[in-house]
């Protein structure tokens, strides 16, 4: 059994192209009594990319991207027997392993066809390479899997995320931009909340990471938004793409909101994107792809500036609340001085070599001019503060 197992991952595994894959796949197909332990040898695969820092949701977003979602549902086949061996999961884990794919009946939709499959889902997973880790691996001690949560947070993100999702599903501007900004109120006063708490009581809360999925197309302008976001949340985002991903580094509560912020107003972005092409091709215009790069980028810029605007005013209020006792006492600048320092220590530990790049400017004004005028429909409106403050 295993012979026939080495002689297709030589053959599959170790060598370019399909011819490759073909003869592997042909190996297994006619070995049916290798099926066992070619699952076991996925799972080891899949081992291995924890020991390199990926995530579930991550392995699953790039083999989705370059193979298909017949692979990713593989794939989440693979992760999902993988985890049974640990006893405890880190906290994350728990969430993306809960939104995997349904992985498809093995053997489907013929042996061959499942073993090619098989086989090139495994030379991508030995193909990834270390990335830096963004919490802990399954399997880690137990204090190291968990921290006690923040009183409220449960109950908190509950209303922020039914207040966002009610933004993101009504057709009235107004409507949303007044949902998004109570979310925004709530985001704020917790994550303020948090960081005088944790300067009162000396608790030992150090920055955090997580990992958003950036996927084409149009994913410079999607970058772009998230480091907005990530910013006004006193957070720092490092985006790679070639892995079509960001690192967000911060505390919990700021990473929270910023997950939270980001996919709620690309869902809205998206959506009067949408809007906007309809009318641009209902008088004729044909030139869609051009129109779309430069609202993307446009709401994305447009938003980043808005953001750091409320960032300024809402750290003044809460900085003169402190001040007459509103929230303890604790003068709020220091505070969130020191945790912007630490945050970029964090920063700079992960990711000691970074690189710019140039942004290709947009190309469309009208594109441009509907993305901005989107981007003031989902503005911080009256006294809202920017996020995470």
């Amino acid at each position: 059994m295993e012979s026939v197992i080495d002689q297709a991952f030589a053959a599959a595994l170790y060598t370019e192209g399909d011819a490759g894959l073909d003869a592997g796949a042909s190996l297994l197909a006619a070995a049916p009594q290798a099926d066992a332990e070619l699952v076991r040898r996925g799972e080891e695969f899949v081992r291995r990319a924890w020991q390199r820092g990926w995530l579930p949701a991550d392995v699953v977003r790039l083999v989705r991207r370059d193979l298909d979602e017949h692979a990713a549902g593989l794939a989440a086949g693979l992760i999902a027997s993988e985890v049974r061996r640990y006893d405890e999961l880190p906290p994350r884990w728990r969430s993306q392993l809960d939104e995997l794919p349904a992985a498809p009946p093995a053997g489907r939709p013929d042996r061959f066809s499942y073993a090619s499959a098989l086989l090139a889902l495994f030379r991508l997973l030995l193909a990834l390479p270390a990335i830096e880790p963004v919490g802990p691996p399954p399997g880690a001690a137990r204090e190291a899997l968990t921290r006690p949560p923040v009183a409220g947070e449960p109950r908190m993100l509950t209303r922020i995320r039914a207040l966002l999702a009610k933004a993101e599903a009504t057709g009235y501007p107004e409507e949303a931009e007044a949902l998004t900004t109570k979310a925004q109120e709530l985001m704020a006063r917790h994550s303020i909340d948090e960081a005088l708490l944790a300067a009162r009581t000396h608790g030992d809360r150090t920055p955090g990471a997580c990992r958003i999925g950036v996927d084409a197309p149009y994913e410079t302008a999607k970058a772009i938004l998230l480091d907005a976001v990530a910013s006004a949340n006193r957070c720092q985002a490092v985006w790679n793409s070639d892995l079509g991903f960001a690192t967000v580094i911060g505390f919990a509560a700021d990473l929270e909101a910023v997950e939270l912020l980001h996919t709620s107003l690309l869902v809205q972005g998206t959506a009067a994107m949408t809007r906007a092409e309809a009318g641009q091709r209902a008088g004729g215009r044909k030139r869609t792809k051009t129109f779309r790069q430069s609202f993307l980028m446009a709401y994305a810029q447009r938003l980043g500036s808005r953001l750091a605007d409320g960032t300024a005013r809402v750290t003044a209020e809460a900085e003169s609340d402190a001040d007459g006792g509103a929230r303890g006492g604790a003068a709020l600048l220091p505070v969130l001085a020191a945790r912007d320092l630490a945050v970029t220590e964090t920063a700079e530990q992960m990711f000691p070599r970074t690189t710019s790049t140039r942004v290709r400017g947009a190309t469309d004004l009208d594109g441009w001019t509907h993305g901005t005028e989107a981007a003031d429909r989902a503005r911080m409106g009256g006294r809202a503060p920017g996020i995470g403050r």
